[in-house]
């Protein structure tokens, strides 16, 4: 049966992507009094030296973001079998939201793990209760609804990627790390839920606050009487495929969204709710060096699709590779290669006739992230960027980077 453990939040501490398969379950998180608490750092330079909107601007070349996190054992605590409690607090640094919009202009997002500048927030407060040995889990309370759940030691729901969903331990472009198609809305109140009634299956759900506020409790958006919800239902297998050297796990998933906020059309200007679109997101281990952990090979795709006469982006693909321990004696680094395409809206407001010389952007990025301690990871990347918001004035970018990641 697979375990729909608590799981980590976007930029977690306990890095889903970060760990090799299969990720701790959630007993193995607590500390004897019931109450585990973990610290951690990234911080980010990027530049750009090529093209874009320009390579002399230096606001948002350093930025960094921190984490702080509390999970707290119920059954320890209070007696309550199988439940959880899950506290997550953010800051970051850096005036502007990394060097995107003043020095590169893509459509995308050259750093996903921009936060701009907020000393300490608390981003998430839910509380997690588990049925059935954990056949059913689910969440309520302040939450980001892609924060994702574990089954059969494979990250899920929704949206999720094991190899290009985690901005401080894999890919810095956003759009590998979540499908741009997809409206997810900031952190808000909400519940989720997941059913992994037989081994490799599973079903997820998830209803959210569309206007919530990472900064706010989020009681004065979620039940006002013209309240707005973004719903998202996702289903997959996880397979193993069979290798002399052990199974190689792979996730396919496959998901269902509704935004309920009010949106105008592009075509006549009129107002329309509950938009909707559909998203695939797979990965596979391909090879598999060893028995004793998981080294090797493996590849991931995602697919999303949205009304073009409501989005800004309507079409969008991406796909890529990943390789763990691909030199001799440094068996926890990463090697990561990555493509994102994304096409736009013909009648989109933000294509605006002359001024776009095409109708997409696409991101190439490579990096490697050596494990250089148990606590620190040196992450130097590259990325490509071509026709970087779909606009006449800027040219194909080229940004340089390196991240340090820590976590306690």
């Amino acid at each position: 049966m697979c375990q729909a453990a608590r799981v980590w939040a976007e930029e977690p501490v306990y890095n889903r992507q970060a760990l090799s398969p299969p990720y701790p379950a959630a007993d193995e998180l607590q500390a004897d009094n019931g109450l585990e608490f973990a610290f951690g750092s990234t911080n980010i330079y990027q530049q750009n030296v090529r093209g874009g909107i320009s390579t002399h601007r230096r606001a948002g070349r350093f930025s960094g973001s921190y984490d702080v996190e509390v999970i707290a054992d119920l059954r320890r605590l209070l007696g309550l079998e199988a439940a959880r409690l899950y506290i997550h607090a953010e800051g970051g640094y850096s005036r502007s939201a990394g060097i995107n919009d003043v020095a590169v202009g893509s459509a995308f997002g050259v750093n996903g793990d921009a936060f701009g500048r907020d000393a300490i927030v608390v981003t998430e407060v839910y509380f997690e209760q588990s049925f059935g040995d954990e056949m059913f889990t689910f969440r309520v309370g302040k939450m980001d609804i892609t924060g994702g759940f574990e089954c059969r030691g494979c990250a899920v729901a929704f949206d999720t990627n094991n190899y290009a969903n985690n901005e401080t331990s894999q890919f810095l472009n956003a759009a590998l790390v979540n499908n741009p198609t997809i409206p997810f809305p900031d952190y808000g109140l909400g519940v989720s839920a997941i059913y992994t009634p037989f081994d490799g299956w599973y079903a997820a759900a998830g209803a959210v606050d569309a206007e919530g506020d990472f900064r706010e409790t989020g009681f004065n958006t979620a039940f006002r009487g013209d309240s707005a919800y973004f719903y998202v239902f996702e289903t997959g297998i996880l397979p193993n495929l069979p290798s002399r050297k052990g199974p190689m796990p792979g996730g396919y998933r496959v998901g269902l969204w509704i935004d309920s906020r009010q949106k105008t059309r592009f075509s006549n200007g009129r107002d329309f709710r509950n938009d909707a679109g559909v998203y695939i997101s797979l990965d596979q281990m391909l090879y598999r060096e060893n028995a004793e952990d998981y080294q090797g090979l493996g590849t991931f795709f995602r697919y999303g699709w949205a009304d073009s006469d409501l989005n800004d982006v309507g079409n969008f693909f991406s796909l890529g590779v990943q390789y763990e321990g691909l030199f001799e004696d440094r068996d926890e680094d990463v090697l990561g290669i990555g493509m994102a395409h994304g096409t736009f809206s013909d009648h989109s407001n933000a294509n605006d006739g002359d001024a776009f010389t095409e109708d997409y952007e696409t991101a190439w990025e490579v990096y490697y992230r050596a494990q250089v301690a148990p606590w620190l990871a040196v992450s130097p990347s590259l990325q490509y960027i071509r026709n970087p918001g779909g606009l006449k004035e800027n040219r194909d970018a080229v940004v340089v980077g390196l991240r340090l990641q820590a976590s306690f």
